[in-house]
């Protein structure tokens, strides 16, 4: 059982490897870009699933914790605390190492806080307030906790959007480059382009393998029974409340990652990330990959986003995720891939795994 679970895995990072052997004997190495950035995005798909396909839980603002985790890491390594050394908080935070000195663009003085400390801290925060969103918001169910969920999602992005702190409309840009160890950090520069496509992949392979064993745990057989029956699974004695709110605050948490390491891989993020069509693309793309399938909506999260970063919908972006969940609903509820591809080829059922 265990061997076979872990088989998706292997495959995967096999394949991770090909598409770069694919794209450099192509002379295409640029096509890694936008895979790594797509690599971020399919952080925040994989975590919608585990919410919508195993909890039943359906959410609209799932772009909000993304660019709540771009922001708040985004704002800490660009907000100049030079000003204020002699405070006892910004001098206590620079003895314990949070903050580092530099110079600006300009030669002035520089001293914010560590890309690394930042990270830790917009987890934090993001964990902080998915806890206190959904911990209400989970007790409504259906169109209600869609429209709280979507609710949450515009009151995220009309405060980016209209606060100053952030850059408003232009969002923050001249973010630094996220180090890791040497010779490698998050960033856009092209000579470490491979580097950032592993370390993005190798990211999302640790999600698929936490996520996974998870829903083949017990966890993932109460959030089975949550999906089936939540009244008959709370009668059985499984605490719905508490594992639903655990689901959402992790889907949260694996968003707010995505996005703080897209906004170091860009040096910037703008409130289009927090816009209510980005969390409408998010699920258009857990649809066409089938709620319960997470192997399906990594897939099609990569296809569908890489198109979309390389400009191939032009303006009519919004209108195909738009289009795209639209004719999911109504033809494919269960998935494009699982319609076409795992009725016919029982092989791809036993790999994907079958819906709650």
């Amino acid at each position: 059982m265990a061997r076979r679970r872990n088989l998706p895995l292997l495959v995967m990072a096999l394949a991770v490897i090909a598409v770069h052997v694919l794209a450099a004997a192509a002379g295409k190495p640029q096509y890694l870009t936008q895979l790594t950035m797509a690599g971020y995005y399919s952080l925040v798909i994989v975590g919608l699933t585990l919410l919508m396909g195993y909890t039943g839980q359906i959410s609209l603002g799932h772009a909000g914790f993304f660019a709540i985790g771009g922001y708040t890491s985004g704002l800490l390594t660009t907000y100049n605390l030079h000003s204020r050394s002699s405070d006892t908080l910004v001098s206590l935070l620079r003895a314990t190492g949070l903050l580092v000195a530099g110079q600006d663009l300009y030669g002035g003085d520089l001293l914010v806080v560590r890309p690394g400390a930042a990270c830790v801290i917009a987890l934090l925060v993001t964990v902080a307030i998915a806890y206190l969103v959904g911990k209400p918001v989970l007790k409504l169910r259906g169109h209600y906790l869609a429209m709280a969920t979507l609710g949450f999602g515009t009151i995220v992005y009309k405060v980016v959007l209209g606060s100053s702190l952030v850059g408003a409309a232009d969002g923050i840009s001249d973010i630094p480059a996220f180090p890791l160890f040497a010779g490698l950090a998050v960033t856009g520069k092209s000579a470490l382009r491979t580097q950032n496509y592993y370390l993005a992949w190798g990211l999302v392979l640790g999600a698929m393998a936490l996520l996974t064993n998870l829903i083949h745990s017990r966890v993932g057989r109460a959030l089975r029974a949550i999906h089936g029956a939540e009244d008959a699974a709370n009668a059985m004695g499984v605490d719905t409340a508490r594992y639903k709110l655990q689901m959402f605050v992790l889907s949260a948490a694996l968003a707010a990652l995505g996005g703080v390491f897209l906004t170091h891989y860009n040096g910037g993020i703008g409130p289009s990330e927090a816009s209510i069509m980005k969390s409408v693309r998010y699920v258009a793309i857990v649809a066409v990959g089938g709620m319960a399938n997470l192997w399906g909506a990594l897939i099609m999260g990569v296809l569908l986003n890489f198109l979309s970063l390389r400009g191939s919908f032009g303006s009519y972006d919004d209108a195909v995720f738009g289009l795209i969940l639209l004719a999911i609903m109504l033809f494919a509820p269960d998935g494009l891939l699982r319609v076409e591809l795992v009725r016919r080829l029982p092989g791809l059922r036993r790999l994907w795994g079958r819906a709650p």
